[in-house]
């Protein structure tokens, strides 16, 4: 008996299914909702294997369970103190004012800095800003620098920022308080702890601890900062921006998850570098070339993000927190410090809060029809402030005493492409992906790496060892995947990928 043609039809969706959603590199999961399906693990290969993240080592370890909830609380409690940090507030009160924060933030890096044996110098940064946007008459930007010089690669350099600064709603009352202690005293608390850790010890690259002023008004101190860095041909391959970072508990949302700490990371069309501004073309050109090889997501910024996403991971049961990396420059339509490093050209990111409580946060102090408004230190959460600084501190010291990234990195236009003529070689006429990269003379290096994750991943999911070489060939389609090429140490620390352009590009 031969069924009916509706049945055989109804019953084909269901033979379709079971002969290839089980298969392999399926990206169906019946287990779990769509578009959140961990295994999808498209295209299929038998290439390297399944990356796992790098753990942190014993001294990692000792040093992030240095960081001290006590301290940070009295780090923000003191600044939250002086009434105002305005970036316009009096800079001569030894006891209000962004002044007397500016000089007592100084006060207490020199403390830090000397355990060092003169390896940690401390200044006041500082220029005068005349009258701008929201500068209303000329003042005196201060930053306070804390920086400990690379061991074997002084050039190049890791920066840790938060901003001092405060405001009220009136972007230009600084005269009222402003407490500013979620925003951003918690950020300078997580800077501070840093540079007092780091102190005792010998990083192999430079690590820059700057409590920024101005960010409120226009980042005109991270532009400075960042600027003069760019000025003195510093190579500075990250900067871990701090704002917001005081509390993960904001009601009414629930479950409340606070071991989450945001992480912005902007693709590679944002900013346009102030080196390009000046040509439209050139910089419109760019970014049509990155878009072609769909290279969008594939951004220093974002690789820094997943580098630290991925340390965190590895370092879980110590940070006590995970990373949220985000494919944005910051919170909708807003910014902060980082801004001002990727406009200069430097890899930055930002880390905020899971949930922003806008009742404490560029508020007057004031309580309105039964609410209390303020950014006030009770509602600082410091037992979470210290795990983002144990996040940020295991994750900067790792790229710092990890091999530099690596330099050149491309991707051939030849191996992997239609042929070009009829003596064009067979090896030629593959679906292989060929690499080639600068090795340079970093005695950091051990051998290079090869990172690779399905276009649509947030993370890097696979890797593959190389040797202490310059090329590889493998045989992965370039159609399908994202690609980086990292260094790594001899200890198994690991830099930050490296995004390949296209031989033809680079």
């Amino acid at each position: 008996m031969i069924a009916p043609i509706p049945l055989l039809l109804a019953l084909l969706p269901i033979a379709s299914a079971q002969s290839w959603t089980g298969l392999p590199g399926s990206t169906f999961c019946s287990s779990e909702a769509w578009g959140s399906c961990a295994s999808a693990s498209w295209p299929q290969s038998n290439v390297g294997k399944l990356l796992v993240p790098q753990t942190s080592d014993a001294e990692v370890q000792a040093m992030i369970a240095e960081i001290d909830p006590k301290r940070i609380k009295n780090i923000v409690t003191t600044l939250a103190n002086f009434g105002t940090r305005h970036t316009l507030s009096n800079q001569t009160d030894p006891v209000r004012g962004i002044g007397a924060a500016r000089d007592w933030i100084y006060k207490e890096m020199l403390s830090f800095a000397k355990p060092s044996q003169g390896r940690m110098d401390v200044e006041i940064q500082s220029y005068i800003q005349p009258v701008a946007d929201r500068i209303s008459f000329p003042v005196k930007i201060s930053n306070v620098v804390a920086r400990i010089n690379g061991s074997s690669d002084s050039n190049r350099t890791y920066v840790v920022t938060g901003h001092y600064d405060s405001r009220r709603i009136d972007i230009m009352d600084y005269v009222n308080d402003a407490p500013g202690a979620d925003d951003d005293a918690t950020g300078v608390a997580v800077v501070m702890e840093m540079a007092r850790i780091v102190a005792t010890r010998h990083p192999a690259a430079t690590m820059i601890f700057a409590a920024t002023a101005g960010e409120e008004q226009d980042s005109y101190g991270s532009t400075y900062l960042a600027n003069s860095l760019k000025n003195a041909s510093v190579n500075v391959e990250g900067n871990w921006n701090n704002d917001i970072v005081g509390t993960g508990s904001f009601q009414p949302f629930f479950p409340i998850n606070n071991y989450t700490i945001r992480l912005f990371g902007a693709s590679i069309t944002y900013p346009i570098p102030d080196s390009e501004l000046a040509d439209p073309d050139t910089a419109l050109g760019d970014i049509e070339n990155i878009g072609i090889i769909g290279g969008e997501n594939d951004s220093p910024a974002r690789n820094l993000g997943r580098f630290i996403a991925e340390i965190a991971a590895g370092a879980s049961k110590y940070v006590d927190m995970q990373v949220a990396l985000i494919y944005r420059p910051d919170r909708y339509l807003r910014g902060g410090d980082h801004e001002s490093f990727l406009s200069a050209g430097f890899p930055a990111v930002r880390f905020t809060e899971a949930v922003e409580d806008f009742t404490h946060q560029h508020q007057d102090p004031r309580v309105q029809n039964g609410t209390q408004y303020g950014d006030l230190v009770q509602y600082v959460d410091f037992e979470y402030t210290a795990r983002v600084a144990r996040v940020n501190l295991a994750s900067m010291w790792s790229a710092a005493n990890a091999p530099g990234m690596p330099l050149n990195v491309t991707i051939s236009t030849v191996v992997g492409f239609p042929a070009g003529s009829e003596s064009t070689p067979l090896y030629e006429l593959s679906n292989d992906s060929l690499f080639r990269w600068t090795t340079g003379n970093d005695p950091l290096v051990a051998h290079y790496e090869l990172v690779w994750r399905p276009s649509g991943a947030l993370q890097w999911t696979h890797s593959l060892v190389l040797g202490n070489v310059g090329n590889v060939t493998v045989d992965l389609s370039k159609d399908n995947v994202q690609f980086g090429i990292r260094a790594v140490g001899k200890d198994g620390k690991k830099s930050p990928a490296v995004f390949p352009l296209p031989d033809d590009l680079g």
